[in-house]
């Protein structure tokens, strides 16, 4: 210690560059730094030539560091979600469903409505590009950080029964009311059995006003009764889903007919 109590910084010892560099290798193993232990060299030799000082060499390669585990974090967050294919807002064609504007999708791709625990519907017949938004809305909330899963309704009816059977149900009820957002798709599609739409209720019941769900139906709210078998528990299934929620409604017309008639137009041109 100084004299005056403060701790001294110990003294720089002069390495040849081979054992500089070797220690820069040792020390980035040790202290898990890929992206400083494949890049530090290279960027020590930039910086001599930028004539950069110490100070700014050394943010140089600790922001290199923080942004490549960024990057990781973002592509882990979204292979974790299990989407079943790859689709982002980018690619979606707003001047194809008119009821949409982008002020909207733009909102929602901000995912603030998650912070909010604020619930997604997408309404409309089948290939009116439901899913295509649940997946690129459900991208843009795992790159951005969150933790996200999708899962289709009868999948996810038919793994909660399953846990039930091996007395795994309050692990996995769990692992899903810990969720930032979960995408539900194909509500509708198929007829859950009663056991499998209750246990499905106990996840939204879990989650609300909570945690956000978004999810796609191609039946109107009152052909749910059909895919929840008791009416009151497909009235209480679209009183936690629609409120406070987001409703888009994505129409009749095929948004996938509808891309394909204009990509055609364009390659014609």
């Amino acid at each position: 210690m100084s004299p005056a109590g403060q701790q001294t910084v110990p003294a720089a010892t002069a390495l040849s560059d081979p054992a500089a560099e070797a220690a820069i290798h040792a020390a980035c193993r040790i202290l898990q730094l890929p992206t400083i232990r494949a890049e530090a060299i290279a960027m020590a030799d930039a910086a001599v030539k930028q004539r950069l000082t110490h100070k700014g060499f050394l943010a140089d390669v600790l922001t290199a560091e923080c942004d490549e585990r960024d990057a990781r974090r973002r592509l882990r967050r979204v292979n974790e979600a299990k989407f079943p294919r790859t689709k982002r807002l980018t690619d979606f064609d707003t001047t194809l469903l008119p009821d949409l504007p982008e002020a909207t999708l733009g909102h929602l791709a901000t995912g603030s409505w998650i912070d909010k625990g604020e619930p997604l519907v997408l309404l409309g017949d089948s290939g009116t590009g439901k899913t295509h938004l649940l997946i690129a809305l459900g991208t843009a909330a795992a790159e951005q950080g969150r933790r996200v899963r999708y899962v289709t309704t009868a999948a996810l009816a038919n793994e909660l029964v399953e846990a039930a059977d091996d007395r795994q149900l309050s692990r996995v009820v769990a692992r899903y009311a810990h969720l930032d957002l979960l995408c539900l798709d194909e509500i509708g599609y198929v007829r859950l059995d009663a056991r499998g739409a209750e246990l499905l209720f106990q996840i939204i019941t879990a989650r609300e006003e909570k945690a956000s769900i978004a999810c796609a139906s191609n039946a109107p709210f009152s052909e749910w009764g059909t895919t929840f078998t008791d009416p009151r528990l497909a009235a209480a299934v679209v009183d936690r889903l629609t409120f406070n929620a987001h409703i888009i409604q994505t129409g009749t017309r095929s948004y996938r007919l509808n891309t394909t008639h204009k990509t055609r137009n364009r390659t014609h041109q």
